[in-house]
C-alpha cells in the first residue's frame, strides 16, 4: 500500500481524496496555489505545498512543479482527482518514468479512450453499441461533407480531443456545414491544441446515461449500475442521478455488459466512466469514456454502498477489487451548487461567503471545501459543493431533496440552489420523464 499520496487538484475533489486517504492510513500531501491557501484541503492535508500563482497553467497544470513537490515530500503516488491532469496521458507517462505510480489507467489507455476518434473506433471493433459516423478523424472539408450526406442530416461535428461540448457543432442542413466545420475544427485547436473532428449522426433528444466501471491489475473488470445525466446546460451537468427513470433491470444488465466489455477492449485498470446516449426506443450507443473518477460518483457510492475513491485507490495498488453488489439500493440525486446567477444566464459569482448552513439529517450529504468566510476565487470551476440525498426510492429522494436544499443557505453569493429547487416542481422532472432537451423548455417558477 502507498505511504503518501500527493493530489494534485484542489476543492472538494481533493479534500474527499484526502478523506479516503484517512481511512486508509495512507498520508496526504496537498498542492495549492497562492488563491487557494485558504482551502480546506490545503488544512485537511498532513502537508501542503504552494505550487505557483492562481492561474491554473502557473500552479496545477505546471507538471514540473508538481513533480518537484512529489519528490521532495517524499509522497510514492499521485491521485489527480478529475479535471486539470487526470486525463493527461503525458503526465502518466511523466510519473511512470519517475517510479511514481499515477492513481489511474496508464498512459496508453488514456491516450486510446482519450481520443474520441480511437475510441470509437475501439468500441466499434469490440462490438459496443456506436453512434453511425465517420470511420474516424476527418481532415477535408469537401470530404466530410460527402460523409455528412451519407448518414443523413442532422449531423454533430466534434472534436476528437474535445470535452465540455468545445469544438461540437449541429447542423441541421446541407448548406450549413462547411462554417460548421470549419468553426468546430479552429474552435478544437484553441481550446485542446488539436483541431481533429470527426462526424456523427446526431441523436435527437437522448438520454444521457453513463456506466461506472473498476478495472484492476489483474483483469477483473465490474461495473456499479447507471447514473442518467440528462439535466445539464451546454453539455455540462446540473443533476445526476441514479439508478436512471429511464432503465429497468434488463437495459441496465445490457448497458452494464457492454460498458464492462468496453473495459476489457483496453484492459482497463482503475475507476471510469463509459457515456451512453439512450435514445426513445432504448437503443443505447457508445458515446465517450472519462478514464478518471467522475464529479457525480457520490450518487453511485449511495446506492451501491462503496467508496469508490477507495476502490480506485486498492486498484492502483494492485490489490484485487470485489463487488459484492451490484444491484442498486434506493435513489439518489446529486446537485452541483455552482456559484452562478441562474436568473442571469448562469453568470458566475465569485466572492466571499458571509453566511453558510449545510443541511443534515439520514441520507443527506455535503462534498464542499467552502465555509463562512471562505472567499471563492474567480479563477477555476464555479462549483462550489454538491448535495447528494438518498432514500428508497425516486419520489421520496425528491421530497428529501427538497428539503435538503431549502436548509442550504449560502449568503454573500448567486448559487444554483434556487435552480435546483425550481427543477424540482416541474413535472416531468418528477415522472423521470425528460431528455437532454430538458432545460430548453424549462420555466423556472414565477417566470414569464
Amino acid at each position: 500500500m502507498f505511504k503518501k499520496i500527493l493530489i494534485a487538484n484542489r476543492g472538494e475533489i481533493a479534500l474527499r481524496i484526502i478523506r479516503a486517504c484517512k481511512e486508509l492510513g495512507i498520508k496526504t500531501v496537498a498542492v495549492y496555489s497562492e488563491a487557494d491557501k485558504n482551502s480546506l484541503h490545503v488544512t485537511f492535508a498532513d502537508e501542503a505545498v504552494c505550487i505557483g500563482p492562481a492561474e491554473s497553467r502557473n500552479s496545477y497544470l505546471k507538471v514540473p512543479t508538481i513533480m518537484s513537490a512529489t519528490m521532495v515530500t517524499g509522497a510514492d503516488a499521485i491521485h489527480p482527482g478529475y479535471g486539470f491532469l487526470a486525463e493527461n496521458a503525458n503526465f502518466s507517462e511523466i510519473c511512470h518514468e519517475s517510479g511514481i505510480k499515477f492513481i489511474g489507467p496508464t498512459a496508453e489507455m488514456i491516450r486510446t479512450m482519450g481520443d474520441k476518434a480511437m475510441a470509437k473506433y475501439t468500441m466499434k471493433a469490440n462490438n459496443v453499441p456506436v453512434i453511425p459516423g465517420s470511420e474516424g478523424i476527418v481532415d477535408d472539408v469537401v470530404e466530410a461533407k460527402r460523409l455528412a450526406e451519407g448518414i443523413g442530416f442532422p449531423v454533430i461535428i466534434k472534436a476528437s480531443a474535445g470535452g465540455g461540448g468545445k469544438g461540437m457543432r449541429v447542423v441541421r442542413e446541407g448548406s450549413e456545414f462547411e462554417l460548421a466545420f470549419v468553426t468546430a475544427r479552429a474552435e478544437a485547436e484553441a481550446a485542446f491544441g488539436n483541431g481533429d473532428v470527426y462526424i456523427e449522426k446526431l441523436v435527437l433528444n437522448p438520454r444521457h446515461v453513463e456506466i461506472q466501471v473498476i478495472g484492476d491489475q489483474h483483469g477483473n473488470h465490474y461495473h456499479f449500475g447507471e447514473r442518467d445525466c440528462s439535466v445539464q446546460r451546454r453539455h455540462q451537468k446540473l443533476i445526476e442521478e441514479s439508478p436512471s427513470p429511464a432503465l429497468d433491470q434488463e437495459l441496465r444488465d445490457r448497458m452494464g455488459a457492454a460498458a464492462v466489455k468496453a473495459a476489457k477492449a483496453i484492459n482497463y485498470e482503475s475507476v471510469g466512466t463509459i457515456e451512453f446516449l439512450l435514445d426513445k426506443d432504448k437503443n443505447f450507443y457508445f458515446m465517450e469514456m472519462n478514464t478518471r473518477i467522475q464529479v457525480e460518483h457520490p450518487v453511485t457510492e449511495m446506492v451501491y454502498e462503496t467508496d469508490l475513491v477507495k476502490q480506485q485507490i486498492l486498484a492502483a495498488a494492485g490489490e484485487v477489487i470485489d463487488v459484492p453488489n451490484n444491484r442498486p439500493k434506493g435513489h439518489a440525486f446529486e446537485f452541483r451548487i455552482n456559484a452562478e446567477d441562474p436568473d442571469n444566464n448562469f453568470r458566475p459569482s465569485p466572492g466571499r461567503i458571509e453566511s453558510l448552513n449545510f443541511p443534515g439529517g439520514l441520507g443527506v450529504r455535503i462534498d464542499s471545501h467552502i465555509y463562512q468566510s471562505y472567499s471563492i476565487p474567480p479563477y477555476y470551476d464555479s462549483m462550489v459543493a454538491k448535495l447528494i440525498v438518498w432514500d428508497k426510492d425516486r419520489n421520496s429522494a425528491i421530497q428529501k431533496a427538497k428539503r435538503a436544499l431549502g436548509e442550504f443557505i449560502i449568503e454573500g453569493i448567486k448559487t444554483t440552489i434556487p435552480f435546483h429547487l425550481d427543477v424540482l416542481e416541474d413535472e416531468r422532472f418528477i415522472s423521470g420523464d425528460f431528455d437532454t432537451s430538458f432545460l430548453e423548455n424549462f420555466k423556472p417558477r414565477n417566470k414569464n
